[in-house]
């Protein structure tokens, strides 16, 4: 009987959802390599159109690629939120193919014509997917002149720096002490950890889950190392949730409710804060800090939107939802979506390098400005990435790890 329920809810959630959240109602999306529509859901205020004689905002224009939105919604808002400010003529959103992992040829076409219209003076890839590397070189090969940004990256750090001039990503090693650190202040006594080899393979990732383990051990958590089926293996996404509402109540009846669960999976979230939430168990950051991450999908929350009055909605609702469940204080997650944050911080940095604002070496304060602009005063710090090697220690400044403070969900949260 269990499993005929779970298998409901999978199938519940599917026809709502795919990797991250999908709306009701989705926009139609175009092939890779064409520039996507605007989403249906328009936001309140539209940009002003620019008078006659107004100097642009900058010169030529700027090109964001993004996964669809069935992969990451967030991404996908991201770039849109770009065109709603500057128009499309100054804007162009591209997405990568929805199989990226077996579509490397559609990579490489997306990004080299992008490449050939000598208009596009900056480049923001959010996701930069496996595969970005080869399709920038193809670029790279064409022209020296772009600026160009990579978004949580799951190449490896040295390739990439070689190749872009900013790269952002949420600190995934601070997350190593963070997490485990976080669950324990909500009540953990056990963290289950839940990922597949593909992802055991990304630098970032695996030395995240090896730092959890120490951290586990240093402050008396017990450290559960789960394997769950890869998204993009034969099962899909539909095997994946499923196996998670199935797995996750064995492990709360094994382990108690007072067990946190992680996964590194962008479709694993969904199922997760749901069996989480039934089984009145702990929750303290999806893979993608947010606050719309899988969290209104999970609770059914319908009202979602991105204005900053949206998001205190949105953030008001899954309070409401974690009260209403008990489980309110236990669930937690950062208070502005970092994938949006750096599609637009990073957007605005470009701009500001093709304004001749800044100049070709990095400057970090002004970055992080944009980033607490965007997060509306909330403090946002980025720390280089640093590499242990056989040969020493090896700093990338242009490779910056962003931290920010959590939201435990409380009843402060909620509006009444």
């Amino acid at each position: 009987m269990k499993k005929v329920i779970s298998i409901l809810l999978v199938l519940v959630m599917i026809f709502g959802l795919a990797a991250c959240s999908k709306p009701a109602e989705a926009p139609t999306e175009q092939p890779a390599e064409q520039p996507a529509e605007q989403p249906a859901e328009q936001p309140a205020e539209q940009p002003a159109e620019q008078p006659a004689g107004e100097a642009e905002p900058f010169e030529g224009k700027i090109a964001i690629v993004t996964n669809t939105l069935s992969q990451n919604e967030e991404e996908y808002r991201s770039a849109q939120e770009m065109v709603d400010r500057y128009g499309e003529d100054k804007v162009s959103h591209v997405l990568w193919p929805d199989n990226f992992m077996t579509e490397q040829e559609q990579m490489i076409s997306t990004i080299t014509k992008i490449g050939s219209d000598p208009d596009v003076k900056a480049l923001i890839i959010n996701q930069a997917v496996p595969g970005t590397n080869a399709a920038v070189d193809k670029l790279l090969e064409m022209r020296d002149d772009m600026f160009i940004v990579y978004c949580a990256p799951q190449e490896n750090p040295p390739d990439v720096v070689e190749r872009a001039n900013l790269i952002l990503q949420p600190d995934e090693l601070g997350m190593g002490n963070s997490i485990p650190e976080q669950a324990q202040a909500l009540g953990a006594k056990t963290l289950v950890h839940y990922s597949f080899p593909r992802h055991m393979s990304v630098v970032l990732l695996s030395a995240r889950r090896d730092l959890m383990i120490a951290k586990c051990e240093e402050i008396g958590l017990e450290f559960v190392d789960a394997t769950a089926p890869d998204p993009t293996g034969d099962a899909g996404v539909p095997g994946a949730q499923l196996f998670i509402l199935e797995d996750v109540p064995k492990m709360i009846d094994k382990y108690g409710k007072d067990t946190a669960f992680f996964s590194t999976n962008c479709a694993m979230q969904t199922p997760l804060i749901k069996a989480c939430y039934d089984g009145g168990a702990i929750y303290p950051q999806p893979c993608c800090p947010s606050p719309y991450h899988g969290f209104p999908s999970a609770l059914g929350i319908e009202s979602v939107g991105y204005t900053a009055d949206e998001m205190a909605n949105v953030i008001s609702e899954t309070a409401k939802k974690l009260q209403e469940g008990g489980v309110l204080g236990r669930f937690s997650t950062w208070p502005v979506p970092v994938a949006m944050m750096n599609t637009v911080s990073g957007s605005e940095y470009a701009i500001k390098w093709i304004n001749g604002e800044v100049g070709d070496e990095l400057e970090t304060d002004v970055l992080e400005q944009l980033m607490t602009e965007y997060a509306d005063g909330l403090e946002v710090s980025t720390t280089p990435y640093i590499e242990e090697t056989t040969d020493g220690t090896s700093e990338y400044p242009t490779f910056r790890l962003i931290m920010m403070d959590f939201l435990t969900y409380g009843e402060e949260h909620i509006i009444d």
